[in-house]
Parts: C-alpha cells; sequence; structure tokens
C-alpha cells in the first residue's frame, strides 16, 4: 500500500537542481497506477471470483512507495549528504497515523458493536498489532492464507501490507545514508541492487517451503521496493518516445494480465510477483520525464486521480466494511451471503468514507500546525494514539473473556434438558420445536472440538516429521486391564474427540488419539486437500497413516473409531478410477487389520456438509430463525466414500455408524437441533452437539449407560 503522496515527492527537495532522478514534478501516471492497484485490490476483496489475482495490487503498491521514497530520500542525500531523519519520520507518522488509527479505533468498536464475541479476543490483538506495525508477522505466526476460509477474517487484516511498507521506511533510509557514505556513486546503485537479489531470492525459497507466511513477512518483499528504489537513483534520463510508449504498454499488460490471470493457486509471491513489480517498474520508467504519453488520455482523467488521491484511505476503509456487512444486513441476507447490489453498495460507502478521510483527516493531520511545527511534539501524539488503542484493545479482549465464561455456564444449564442438542430427533422425544433458535449462536472456547481434558498426554511415538499427532487419555480409575480404545484420521475425526471422551470416562478406556489434519487415514495415493499439494506433505501423510495402522493393530485395541474427510481430500493413482473405489481399496488393508487384531473397528459417518451448502456463520446471522439455514439432505449429504468401502469389505468387525438422522429429518438437514447449533465451523460438529451424541453412539455400541 503506497503511503507516500506525490506531493511529499514533488516538494520535498532541498535542491531540485541537484535531484538524484528525474522530475520532481508531480505525475499522473504515477497517481493513475495508485489508482490501478486500489481498485484491483479492492475488487478482489468485494467480489473474489470477479478479479482473483487483484492481490497483485499490493506488489504495485510497494514498487510505487519505493520509487517515491528513494526519491524524496535520494534528493536530500544528494542534495545535502545528510538526512534528517527526525523530520523524516515525523512526516511519515502525520502523514499515515491519523487516518490509520481513526479507523482501528473504528473497528474496535464496530467488532464490539457488530461481531460475535468469539471474534473479540483476535480482532483486538489485530488491532494492537496493526497500531503498533507488526500486523505482517502476526499473521505470518498464524500462517494466516487470504484464501483460507476456516478461519475468520479479521476487520484489520488488511494493515499486514502496511506493516510492511512502516518496516520498510524505518530501514531504508538507514541503509541508503550507510551507501551514500561510501563516496562512491555507483555504490547505491550496487547496494540496493545485492540487497533486491537477495530478497527475491528469499521469496522464491520460502514460497515454495512455505507459502502461507511467506506473503506476510517483510524480507520476501523488500525487493519489489528496491526495483522502485533502483528506478529512482539510476533512472533519470527520459527513454526515446517510442520505447517509452512500449515499456508502459507491456507494464500495463503485466499489471492487469496477473489481476486477471493470478488466483488463489498461484505460488506467490515468490518469482510469479516479478510479473507486476517488474509491470509497475516499466510504466514508471517510461513516464521519466515526459509530461504526457498515449495512455494520458485515461490515466490523467479526474476520477482516476481521484481514485490515486484517496487510494491511501479507500485501503484503509474498504476490507472492515466488507467483514462488517454481513453483521449489519443480517436481516436482509440470504443465508449469510450479500448480493452483487449489497457488494456495490460496500465499494460506495467505501470510496465516501476514503473522500471524507483523505479530506478532513489525511490532508488535515499532516498540515496540523501545533505537530508539524514540531517533531518532539508529533512523536508525543504517536505514542499517545498507540497507548489509547491499545486500552480500547484490552478492554475488547477483557470483555470476550467474561462472554467466554458465560457461554460455558449456558451450556451446562442448557445440557440437562431433555430435548437438547441430538435428543430432540431421537425416536419418541416428542420434542415441541426441535429446529427452534439456538442457546449460543457464536461459536466460542466453550463449543472447541480439539481441546483435550487433563488426563491426556501427548504420545512421542506416531510424529509426522515435527508434529505430535497422538496423545493417550486414562480414564481407567484403576481399572485392572482396562479396554484401549483409539480414534484416528484427519480434523473430522478430532470432532468426535468430545463425546468419545464423555463416554470413555463413563467407561473407563484407556482412549488414544491419532490425528493430521488434510491428511486421508488410508493406503491412497494422495495430493492434497481441496487442491494439490507438495509432494513432501503428502508423503508425510502416506508415511504417517501407515506406520499408525501398523502401531494401532499392535495395541490390539477393543475399539478402532476413525473418520477423515474423504469428500475432500483428493487421490489420484493415475488409473483414472473414481475417487471412492480407490478409498475402497485403500483403507480396507487398514481396517482389516485391526479387525484381524481383534478390535471392532467403527467407522464414524461424516457429518452433512455445512460451508459448502450454507454460509459458515449462518446461525450467527439468523439467530432467531435458523431454519433459513435449512438445506435439502440429498444436497447436504452426498454419498460418503468411507459408507461405501464399509459396504464393499463386508467385514462384521467394521461397522458404518451413520448419525445423519440426528441432524437431518427425510427431506432437510439442519444448522440447529435441540436448541444447538450443529456446526462450528465450516464443516466440523460444535463440540456441545457432538457431546450430545454420546447415547446414540453408546447404544451403535450395544453399550447400555446407566
Amino acid at each position: 500500500m503506497s503511503t507516500v503522496t506525490q506531493d511529499e515527492y514533488a516538494r520535498s527537495a532541498p535542491d531540485p537542481a541537484k535531484a538524484a532522478s528525474g522530475s520532481a514534478g508531480f505525475r499522473t501516471d504515477v497517481q493513475a497506477l495508485r489508482a490501478v492497484a486500489v481498485m484491483a485490490v479492492v475488487i478482489n476483496h468485494v467480489w473474489p471470483s470477479r478479479l482473483a489475482g487483484g492481490y497483485v495490487g499490493v506488489d504495485v503498491f510497494f514498487v510505487i512507495s519505493g520509487f517515491l521514497i528513494s526519491s524524496h530520500l535520494g534528493r536530500e542525500i544528494i542534495g545535502t549528504g545528510r538526512l534528517r531523519l527526525g523530520r523524516f519520520y515525523a512526516r511519515r507518522v502525520r502523514r499515515l497515523l491519523p487516518a490509520a488509527f481513526l479507523v482501528l479505533a473504528f473497528c474496535i468498536v464496530a467488532a464490539y458493536l457488530l461481531l460475535p464475541y468469539p471474534q473479540w479476543e483476535a480482532n483486538a490483538w489485530e488491532v494492537f498489532a496493526s497500531a503498533t506495525y507488526w500486523e505482517n508477522w502476526l499473521l505470518a505466526a498464524k500462517s494466516v492464507d487470504y484464501s483460507a476460509i476456516n478461519a475468520a477474517a479479521s476487520v484489520t487484516q488488511h494493515y499486514w501490507s502496511l506493516s510492511v511498507e512502516e518496516q520498510f521506511y524505518l530501514c531504508w533510509p538507514l541503509l541508503l545514508l550507510l551507501l551514500f557514505k561510501l563516496k562512491k556513486r555507483w555504490a547505491l546503485g550496487v547496494g540496493i541492487a545485492v540487497v533486491g537479489l537477495a530478497s527475491l531470492g528469499y521469496s522464491v525459497y520460502l514460497t515454495a517451503a512455505d507459502k502461507s507466511p511467506a506473503y506476510f513477512v517483510t524480507p520476501v518483499r523488500v525487493w519489489e521496493f528496491a526495483i522502485g528504489a533502483l528506478i529512482a537513483l539510476l533512472g533519470t534520463k527520459a527513454l526515446p518516445k517510442l520505447v517509452a510508449g512500449l515499456g508502459s504498454l507491456v507494464g500495463l499488460v503485466m499489471i492487469i494480465g496477473s489481476a486477471v490471470v493470478f488466483d488463489h493457486h498461484t505460488e506467490f509471491p515468490g518469482a510469479m510477483a516479478l510479473i507486476p513489480a517488474v509491470g509497475t517498474g516499466l510504466v514508471i520508467l517510461a513516464g521519466t520525464g515526459r509530461d504526457r504519453q498515449w495512455h494520458s488520455v485515461i490515466t490523467a482523467l479526474p476520477p482516476v486521480q481521484w481514485l490515486g488521491n484517496i487510494s491511501y484511505s479507500l485501503y484503509l476503509w474498504h476490507w472492515p466494511l466488507i467483514v462488517l456487512a454481513p453483521f449489519v444486513l443480517r436481516d436482509s441476507l440470504n443465508a449469510g451471503n450479500l448480493t452483487f447490489t449489497q457488494r456495490a453498495g460496500v465499494l460506495v460507502v467505501s470510496l465516501v468514507l476514503a473522500h471524507l478521510s483523505k479530506v478532513f483527516v489525511e490532508d488535515r493531520g499532516r498540515t496540523f500546525g501545533p505537530l508539524a511545527r514540531s517533531t518532539k511534539l508529533t512523536f508525543v501524539a504517536m505514542v499517545a494514539g498507540m497507548v489509547a488503542l491499545a486500552v480500547m484493545a484490552d478492554t475488547l479482549d477483557w470483555t470476550y473473556n467474561r462472554h467466554v465464561a458465560q457461554a460455558a455456564e449456558d451450556q451446562r444449564n442448557e445440557a440437562v434438558k431433555p430435548c437438547h442438542g441430538a435428543s430432540a430427533l431421537a425416536p419418541g422425544s416428542n420434542c415441541a420445536d426441535p429446529f427452534g433458535p439456538a442457546k449460543v449462536v457464536d461459536m466460542g472456547p466453550a463449543n472447541e472440538y480439539w481441546p483435550y481434558p487433563p488426563e491426556c498426554k501427548g504420545m512421542e511415538q506416531l510424529k509426522a516429521g515435527d508434529t505430535t499427532t497422538s496423545a493417550v487419555c486414562d480414564f481407567s480409575a484403576g481399572t485392572a486391564s482396562p479396554k484401549v480404545v483409539w480414534l484416528v484420521g484427519d480434523s473430522h475425526a478430532e470432532q468426535w474427540q468430545a463425546v468419545l471422551v464423555d463416554l470413555a470416562r463413563k467407561q473407563k478406556w484407556t482412549l488414544k488419539t491419532s490425528y493430521l489434519g488434510g491428511c486421508p487415514f488410508a493406503q491412497v495415493q494422495f495430493v492434497g486437500y481441496n487442491e494439490q499439494v507438495s509432494e513432501d506433505k503428502t508423503k508425510a501423510c502416506r508415511d504417517w497413516s501407515k506406520a499408525a495402522a501398523d502401531f494401532i493393530a499392535a495395541d490390539k485395541p477393543a475399539y478402532v473409531f476413525t473418520d477423515f474427510f474423504a469428500r475432500h481430500e483428493l487421490v489420484d493413482d493415475k488409473t483414472g478410477r473414481p475417487a471412492a473405489d480407490q478409498y475402497r481399496d485403500g483403507v480396507e488393508p487398514y481396517w482389516t487389520k485391526w479387525a484381524q487384531a481383534g478390535a471392532q473397528v467403527e467407522v464414524l459417518g461424516d457429518p452433512p456438509l455445512n460451508g459448502d451448502v450454507r454460509a459458515a456463520n449462518c446461525v450467527s446471522l439468523n439467530p432467531k430463525n435458523p431454519l433459513t439455514c435449512a438445506v435439502d439432505r440429498a444436497a447436504a449429504q452426498p454419498p460418503d466414500p468411507l459408507a461405501a468401502a464399509v459396504g464393499a469389505i463386508a467385514n462384521p468387525r467394521i461397522k458404518y455408524l451413520d448419525l445423519t438422522d440426528y441432524m437431518c429429518d427425510a427431506q432437510k438437514c439442519y444448522a440447529v437441533v435441540g436448541n444447538v447449533a450443529v456446526y462450528y465451523d465450516l464443516d466440523h460438529l460444535n463440540k456441545e452437539f457432538s457431546r450430545s451424541l454420546r447415547p446414540m453412539i453408546a447404544a451403535g455400541l450395544g453399550i447400555t449407560e446407566s
């Protein structure tokens, strides 16, 4: 996100005669690039399927920022031999923080008023990280993928790019000053080129090794700033008109083409980011020393220039409005999905707020008399703003913890009711309103399906690389020779953990678990979850499942419970056979091995789909009318490859435990049953609902509970 204004670029030279790069005047082509970049990002966020590669707008901004800031710094260094760092950083503060802090304060208040309380904690932390400009590192640590859909996006997630820019601004002047002190004119160019190439190399490596954090961390983006810097410091001569025209044409095609062609499958940033970044550099270089170019008839138009002028504020405002819109418009939504008109409305509101923010906050903040006259007072105001936002964020976090405690209490009180959860659809239950509103609609810590109770300890066996996948939970209470029971698979096995913990505690079992997310527990040629992944990850999955199958058989358990998301985990043995057939052949060796070892193999039927057939947060958006979220049973519960495998194997010690009838009737599948939300997220059960299935699972095992 380019946060350097052209006013600063055009007016800051202490001695224009000694400028280090072309004209120090206002450039309409650069302003138009900002308009193209911000609209690419905004359209990508508002209509993700319409411009899947619009995220390259951020790369365009990074090159522009490298160009503008290096032009400004280069003129001062070359013109005076020094840099007034205090004044430089103070200008950055006055330029950036008023609008950024205004939007962050708005985000905290809006999160409290509009978002479900489980989202408050993450938003509080991310507001604080954004205010102190390390949001990109926080997201990298969380390995957030902008295309990932299981986790709710925060209202300040987009501040990651601003954090990258501010970290660049903090270090870049010092690097330029150090290179200039070498007293060799070529040192600036060579030094920047070396830093840029090192950054590019690291970007290519890290993108291939770990794509999600690679998107956010600062070192993989430095080379894009370096492209702009090299043009600013070395591209001082105007190109011949024909060459310049061709260069700008190719550059624009590279930018727009990458926005149209790229998507979330693209290995990005890495080498692919060279396309929009180099394209931006070509457009900037082509415009050196030229007032008008072939594209000026469009790029110099007032609407285009206006978009470039408000690009910083537009970037700040658009994302929180997108995140908040479903919660503002919940009464007019169709199962939680924004219509085209509503999305267009978000865009219009973003443009209006951006214009007002630019005029009344950005511009006035940059020229506010007391701060403009005092560098020291500017930094005092900065610290005060950060402290104020930190206090607001901490208050939101404190309020979140109070709601967590209340939700846990509500769950305990509801669990004793006869029509609670799955019991509402049990034969003969005669519950008055089995699909009525849920008591708890917002999924928080009390609903998380993965936490272990204190009785569970990690096992060093069955690691997948450095990842510990297994645990042992001893509920035997001193019972001699307790039954050993295993629960194995991916996160879809893990979603049954809470109910099996309850059952194990009741039956005094020793429960052992082993999970690897996104990995089918089968002897198959796994290629990825929803999309293909690296061979290293698929090999780790295959090796883990084989080792775990052997380990479990040697343990001679009484029961083995298993489940995995076979409907979304991709397999390809190059024969062209249907995935269901490959899964049948892949699970048979493992299941048969366990049965031969004396285990009763219980294949837990995967629950009906959620996020694939309705908005994942549909219950939260329709708290008083959850029937809005009901979906035809045929759509919500398509054939499960594991059910077909059990039928084909036909071993009496291998059973399919189908619990669909406790989430669906003959026609529909529901998101709320027995006043309990069925799902925790996109495709996993709410722990509260899972636990309500204990009597049904016990009955399926032939166990009579007292």
